[in-house]
């Protein structure tokens, strides 16, 4: 009950004023037109974590209810809150090629705090419901006489079906031409009604992609800028007190994903195969591909010539599997344990893979 708790105060609070301070404060049309193609380069890595899940599930013939979860953790790194503890870092450390930079600093929480945002909207949205619909158990139809009436139940891992996400009552057609008009509007209004109430729908608009909206209007827009973010900005204190709250993300999101990492040790009944082939994609397969993605992108003068960001964008494809993804199973309640483990041995893996892999990038990038 308590990590419960903890999710859906990270969820609702916490990540969200991270993403909506971090953006407001490093964010302006300058920055977006010179980074276009960070959100493509993590849209890029993301697809191709998600094709080479879907072939790692194929292939180890993952369990139905398990197989949202793998590709999940193919698809989607720990970008965002990683690269907020590893690119200051670096810019302070000595005898790196970056720590002559003197924007260093200032330009590593920027590079952080887009893909933190994008990550946010794609975990919340696509891999919710790639998540929620390999957890459904089943598509009932019961016909009726005037109505036809769609049930769909989820399963969790604990066995309890999930709640009816639809339900669409569809009037009586007549050979009359004027009740048929009236039929036909009273179905796409249903129809209107019940997209708009459905739990997809609501996960796409989730508080992150809000936070992350505020965050570019607030960054973009130089009057409201100027209110909120200075020393002489008389809403100042709003934006230091959303600020000091969304400090508090990344500590609980680390202590959640301990807590899954304990839940590892005692182990599940996930394959040795599934947990293999998700460290293989995520530590050898994306970190190699980003390196020809970045390279032929400098080639054809998508990416400028900054040694700092070449490195970021190479950085995001060598990250481990994303923590946000605990988040969903939690509350869907599928696949907890299976994702503990899998969890536990992506970042053994991870501690070894992501130190070679930056030092190879710096390398590369000097």
């Amino acid at each position: 009950m308590i990590a419960r708790s903890s999710v859906q105060l990270v969820f609702y609070v916490f990540f969200p004023a991270l993403i909506g301070c971090s953006l407001a404060d490093t964010m302006t049309v300058k920055d977006l037109a010179t980074w276009w193609f960070m959100p493509l380069n993590i849209i890029i890595s993301c697809v191709i974590g998600s094709g080479l899940g879907w072939i790692l599930v194929m292939i180890t013939r993952t369990p139905r209810h398990l197989r949202g979860i793998v590709i999940a953790c193919s698809s989607a790194a720990n970008t965002g809150s990683t690269l907020l503890i590893i690119l200051p870092a670096l810019c302070e450390e000595r005898n790196t090629p970056f720590e002559h930079l003197s924007t260093c600093s200032a330009d590593g929480k920027a590079y952080a705090s887009l893909p933190l945002a994008i990550l946010s909207i794609y975990v919340w949205s696509v891999l919710y419901f790639i998540i929620r619909m390999y957890a459904n158990h089943g598509v009932k139809e019961i016909n009726t006489n005037d109505s036809i009436i769609i049930v769909t139940t989820s399963v969790s891992s604990n066995g309890c079906s999930g709640d009816v996400l639809d339900q669409v009552d569809l009037p009586h057609q007549t050979d009359n031409e004027g009740n048929e008009k009236i039929s036909t509007f009273g179905k796409l209004k249903q129809s209107f009604m019940m997209i708009m109430s459905s739990r997809s729908l609501k996960m796409v608009f989730a508080p992150s992609t809000i936070a992350t909206i505020v965050g570019f209007i607030i960054g973009i827009a130089s009057p409201v800028r100027k209110a909120l973010i200075g020393d002489s900005a008389p809403l100042r204190v709003v934006f230091s007190s959303a600020e000091l709250i969304g400090e508090a993300g990344i500590p609980s999101v680390t202590l959640i994903v301990g807590a899954n990492l304990l839940k590892g040790l005692r182990g599940s009944g996930v394959g040795a195969s599934i947990i293999i082939g998700i460290i293989v994609i995520r530590n050898i397969l994306l970190p190699a591909s980003g390196i020809a993605i970045v390279k032929a992108a400098k080639h054809f003068g998508m990416v400028d010539s900054s040694s700092f960001y070449q490195f970021t964008l190479l950085l995001q494809y060598a990250m481990p599997p994303g923590m946000n993804i605990g988040s969903i199973s939690q509350m869907l309640g599928v696949g907890e344990g299976e994702f503990s483990v899998i969890m536990l041995w992506s970042y053994v893996a991870a501690a070894f893979s992501l130190t070679l892999w930056t030092a190879f990038y710096m390398w590369l990038v000097t």
